[in-house]
């Protein structure tokens, strides 16, 4: 049973800084995609993040290119979302997902497993 786990949301202020983890457990996901969705309240999910064969192919939505990086740690089978200058848009309950469909980096993310999801809440 595949289980996704985040953590490492919270509270921070505008320019500020916040690194979300998932742990995914049940299967490995090296070569396979994971990413980071967010959905703010009233708006739909968005794909904002992915990475897929180690690192080798990583997707970024342009409302947070050059702010955020997504990266992996294939040995300890987790994903991470650092988030630097952080706006009050950023705001919204952030999720972490994986597919086993072939994934290129393309704006299209199938997800089959999801997260719980950790709230992430950035102040003016």
């Amino acid at each position: 049973q595949v289980q996704l786990l985040e953590s490492g949301g919270g509270l921070v202020q505008a320019g500020g800084s916040l690194k979300l983890s998932c742990a995914a457990s049940g299967r490995t996901f090296g070569r396979d995609g994971m990413g980071w969705f967010r959905q703010a309240p009233g708006k739909e999910r968005e794909f904002v993040a992915g990475i897929a064969w180690s690192g080798a192919i990583t997707y970024y939505a342009d409302s947070v290119k050059g702010r955020f990086a997504i990266s992996g740690d294939d040995a300890k089978n987790q994903v991470y979302l650092q988030m630097n200058s952080l706006k009050p848009e950023d705001t919204a309950v952030y999720y972490c997902a994986a597919t086993t469909s072939p994934w290129l980096g393309r704006a299209q993310f199938e997800a089959e497993y999801w997260g719980q999801g950790t709230q992430v809440t950035v102040s003016s």
